[in-house]
């Protein structure tokens, strides 16, 4: 026999030895589309998550481990940005990429609107029938109902009740006028009245701008009328004094707003160093976090003089859980999130761990478990005393509150006046509407 015959007839023995011994081992590959082989035989599915709740973001990392323990063939890989960072442009940069996810965030409303050619109807989903009426408008087009709503949220002027208390403040300012005196106390006591975490632009250009929206007679006519013109930002009484209570913070707040952002906020705001600080109850894990004893509140954040029309919070939907209606694994990730709200290991993450006020009837939980700020949120609500959530009504969704942040950080940082301001809120509600 030639040598090269019998050189290929070793190789050939080689490679039927090697093919062998690969034979009794069991890998899992990941497909292009999420699915592979698992380890059992089963489909190994791999759902990938994109969310902007940085103040869960461990608590959820601990959540979707227990799932996947409990479903052994279901990996979710997890990517959060928030914060500071913009979310809504790095969803888009992800599906410009290709790399989109399975499930993502929305607010509902202009932003349902950009988004829905993308999104799974659930309207058939379980949770659906559990869902608190409050929580359905956001995400309801031509009726279906394209999210899962996170939970509710309320915001307001967070307080120190034990700095007031030592400033000698016996009654909640619910007044602008009551809270310029409450001000003046706490100054006068040598305690720093408010820290403006007036860095982060989602602070001025969502929460704070809302307020002259949500005291309009009627919000969503308003909106409406400023998109076709027979409304206007410039000249608008409601407007006029809310710019009061926005000087107000400026006047007894901390000396370096612009530069203050989220964490600096809070941090200060829990050791103390300020009495009140414009925040939601979402900051409750974080507060608690940095200072366990900190007894605190919520306080109204008043535009005008009329007790019973400015002592009321802004409640809302802060955003939903949407599913991309072409994943390959959208049956996965519709069960996981059914799970997130069914099951007690889902439940007592949402109001124990996430600090979450549920948006489902048959999550029930205790204001203790909840905390402070939520325990006040849930007794301005059962009392009707809330105000409206509209920045995802804005015309182009977040681009609308970007542009009205950076005009309010010109106005704190003395590049515009006040008119200059608010011309330019004007400006950018007329470009985005076209």
């Amino acid at each position: 026999m030639k040598k090269s015959a019998v050189f290929m007839m070793s190789m050939l023995l080689v490679l039927m030895v090697v093919l062998a011994a690969c034979g009794g081992e069991k890998k899992t590959e990941t497909t292009n589309n999420g699915a592979g082989a698992g380890t059992d035989g089963e489909k190994q599915v791999v759902i990938k998550m994109f969310q902007f709740k940085v103040e869960i973001a461990e608590q959820l990392t601990q959540l979707i481990k227990e799932y996947e323990s409990l479903h052994p063939n279901v990996k979710i890989e997890i990517e959060t940005v928030g914060g500071g960072a913009d979310y809504g442009a790095a969803l888009k940069s992800k599906f410009n990429s290709k790399d989109k996810p399975d499930i993502f965030n929305n607010g509902g409303f202009t932003d349902l609107d950009l988004w829905v050619e993308h999104l799974e109807d659930l309207s058939d989903q379980p949770w659906v029938a559990n869902l608190v009426d409050v929580a359905k408008e956001p995400m309801t087009k031509d009726g279906k109902l394209y999210g899962q709503p996170l939970n509710l949220e309320g915001y307001g002027y967070i307080y120190n009740k034990d700095l007031f208390e030592q400033a000698g403040i016996t009654e909640k300012p619910t007044t602008l006028e009551e809270l310029d005196a409450a001000a003046q106390k706490l100054q006068a006591a040598g305690i720093t009245p408010f820290v403006n975490g007036y860095g982060e632009w989602w602070v001025l250009g969502n929460h704070f701008v809302n307020l002259p929206f949500a005291h309009q007679a009627d919000p969503d006519k308003y909106i409406s009328y400023l998109s076709s013109g027979a409304e206007k930002i410039t000249g608008n009484e409601v407007f006029a004094q809310w710019m009061d209570l926005f000087d107000l913070t400026l006047k007894y707040g901390n000396k370096n707003p612009l530069q203050t952002d989220y964490n600096s906020q809070i941090t200060e705001f829990a050791t103390g160093k300020a009495a009140m600080t414009q925040q939601g109850n979402w900051t409750q894990v974080a507060l608690s976090q940095t200072n366990a004893d900190l007894n605190i509140g919520f306080l109204p954040m008043p535009i005008n003089n009329d007790s019973a029309a400015m002592d009321k919070l802004p409640v809302g939907v802060p955003n939903n859980w949407v599913v991309h209606k072409n994943s390959a694994v959208k049956e996965e990730a519709k069960a996981f999130l059914n799970w997130m709200v069914s099951s007690d290991i889902g439940k007592r993450y949402i109001t124990e761990e996430f600090k979450f006020i549920p948006a489902f009837d048959n999550i029930t939980a205790d204001n203790e478990v909840l905390g402070q700020l939520a325990a006040d949120i849930v007794e301005y609500s059962q009392a009707g005393k809330t105000l409206s959530w509209n920045w995802f009504k804005f015309p182009s969704g977040e681009a609308a509150s970007n542009e009205f942040g950076n005009a309010m950080q010109a106005y704190v940082g003395g590049q515009m006046s006040k008119e200059q301001m608010l011309e330019a809120f004007q400006s950018t509600w007329e470009n985005l509407s076209k």
